[in-house]
């Protein structure tokens, strides 16, 4: 029997619970790109300046997905307005992280998630919803393309040694 998945916006009091899924995130972003991304660490206390702008801002927000009452996934998103006079005005949604633990991953999390974001920046007035994705996370660009998203830029860099 398959253990229920509950959904909910997370809360300040989630701020550890964020910290502590954040590591899968941490690990491999660190593993693929060590020249960018710190590595992951044991006190996890050391994230919490990170995640903690999207549990309190009024234009961000964290979605947890929780199994029994433990976290096992998260989502974050916030909406952007572009202001240019090149740019049409748009608000945006803009999908910042998404991590599933490795266990609960085939289960459609992920997918859920993806759809309390996108119900979000619906209701915070968006026209469009996007995100960035490195080249080297196959898995979840396929999640993204099954989910209607398409490539529209491409970001290319250089080390400077």
């Amino acid at each position: 029997m398959s253990q229920e998945l509950t959904y909910r916006q997370a809360t300040v009091a989630d701020l550890p619970t964020l910290c502590e899924l954040g590591q899968p995130l941490n690990r491999l972003h660190h593993q693929e790109r060590p020249d960018i991304y710190r590595e992951a660490t044991e006190h996890v206390e050391r994230d919490q300046t990170h995640w903690r702008p999207c549990l309190t801002s009024r234009l961000q927000t964290v979605f947890l997905a929780e199994q029994e009452g433990a976290g096992v996934g998260f989502i974050t998103v916030q909406i952007i307005e572009t202001s240019s006079p090149l740019l049409q005005p748009l608000r945006v949604g803009r999908i910042g992280s998404i991590c599933v633990l490795e266990a609960q991953r085939g289960q459609g999390i992920g997918r859920t998630l993806m759809e309390f974001a996108e119900r979000w920046a619906i209701r915070q007035g968006a026209g469009d919803l996007r995100l960035t994705v490195w080249a080297f996370n196959e898995p979840a660009q396929r999640l993204y393309r099954e989910l209607g998203y398409e490539t529209r830029a491409f970001e290319m860099g250089k080390r400077l040694d």
